[in-house]
């Protein structure tokens, strides 16, 4: 089904740019990148693993597709697994963490991997006349379902990007009159910060980390573009993006189902994607949790009545204060409103009393505020039972190259002695 998906974009294209490497600036017609694949013999490995975020990586994609051999994209300084051969019709494995940090594999066959790009495509009205520019990697779930397959299935130009600095992101946004560009709220903010955002973005996408509310008011007030919020998982594809042009109601705000998908909610309020995209299973090992065309995420949702997903927080998260659980991120948009507060975190902690949990909470300042004006600040919002008790100010709070951090990595890291 890709192999001929694939031929059709050719027939269609062919003569027309499909890939612009600029670190190498070196272009492909649809047609050269066709004849280079077909180039390539068929492998003796029973699984196929692209690296990297240039040619190399497509024409093993394309290679895997012609021969009908799984595909299994890896970062660059990520080992080729010693994982079983997954059996037909499973086409494509994709490495996730989960929910719970260990490593496992999303196992997907070729009708889902083109129901994703479909409905990434169609819900985005990604254009021919519009191409892509790639900074995100390409091995990603992010990266390949915006980038790789959209190129392959819909014929949308893609321009890789040297890196993702400032001065490479603007050079590769030079080589077309309109640009998308899809990048993580990280990338968003040193782009912001450096006036790097290149002023023929067309359509500009966030996703892989929850997009600031402040980010998205900035960058949308001064320089009138809006960052599209994109909520997506590697079992199911995309979820949710935010079609509107003006400023998302709040932070929790992730936008409307994505066309062709069905939205809704378990008993405990966690949120249930249906749709031809969801994967067909874990691998090797099955879980309830994924089951095509049904994926039952542990995010605690809500759902207006005109479909608009609201993220409460994940139900691993939850904070057990004495019998009441609370959503980290309930504190966290609130303590967000004071204007001295740049960012934060907030944890469940070890309680003393054996009473369940207690809430602590590491922050940075964009100017000095007494800790105690903090709190009061937080009692005119918050019932006494969800304020802090332990504070910790750290300028160090950041976020890894996809906008995340793990709240459990900055448990560890507050409560041991060297903290």
């Amino acid at each position: 089904m890709l192999e001929q998906r694939w031929r059709s974009t050719v027939d269609r294209f062919r003569n027309s740019l499909a890939v612009h490497e600029v670190a190498s600036d070196r272009t492909w017609t649809f047609g050269e990148l066709a004849a280079a694949a077909d180039g390539l013999p068929a492998s003796p490995d029973p699984v196929l693993f692209p690296k990297g975020n240039g040619i190399p990586f497509l024409l093993t994609v394309l290679q895997a597709w012609r021969t009908r051999t799984p595909l299994c994209p890896l970062e660059p300084s990520q080992p080729i697994p010693t994982i079983p051969t997954p059996a037909a019709p499973i086409a494509h494995l994709k490495s996730t963490s989960g929910s719970t940090g260990t490593p496992r594999w999303v196992a997907l066959t070729e009708s889902q991997i083109a129901a994703d790009a479909d409905q990434i495509v169609d819900t985005m009205q990604l254009s021919p006349d519009c191409p892509n520019v790639g900074v995100l990697s390409l091995a990603h779930s992010y990266g390949y379902s915006n980038l790789v397959t959209p190129l392959f299935l819909h014929g949308i130009p893609l321009i890789l990007a040297a890196s993702a600095l400032p001065t490479a992101v603007l050079a590769a946004a030079r080589l077309a009159p309109r640009i998308t560009l899809p990048a993580v709220p990280a990338l968003w903010s040193t782009w912001h910060q450096t006036d790097a955002i290149p002023g023929n973005v067309h359509l500009a996408i966030s996703a892989g980390a929850p997009l600031p509310h402040t980010l998205e008011r900035d960058v949308l007030e001064q320089g009138g573009l809006k960052i599209h919020n994109f909520l997506g998982a590697s079992e199911c594809g995309g979820i949710a993006f935010d079609r509107s042009h003006t400023l998302r109601p709040d932070p929790s705000c992730v936008g409307t189902a994505m066309n062709g998908v069905r939205l809704s909610t378990d008993a405990h309020g966690a949120l249930r994607v249906q749709s031809p995209a969801v994967a067909q299973s874990y691998f090797p090992t099955s879980a309830p949790a994924l089951d095509h065309p049904t994926f039952q995420s542990a995010d605690l949702v809500s759902i207006d009545d005109d479909g608009l997903l609201r993220i409460r927080g994940r139900a691993s998260d939850l904070i057990n204060v004495a019998g009441r659980k609370v959503a980290p991120e309930t504190i966290e948009q609130a303590l967000l409103t004071h204007p001295a507060i740049r960012d934060c975190l907030v944890l469940g902690l070890p309680d003393d009393d054996a009473r369940g949990e207690s809430i602590g909470v590491v922050y940075d300042v964009r100017s000095p505020v007494p800790e105690a004006e903090l709190r009061t600040f937080l009692q005119r919002a918050l019932p006494a039972w969800q304020l802090p008790r332990r504070w910790w100010l750290r300028p160090d709070l950041g976020v890894d190259h996809r906008g995340k951090r793990s709240r459990a990595a900055w448990r560890t890291r507050l409560l041991t002695p060297s903290a």
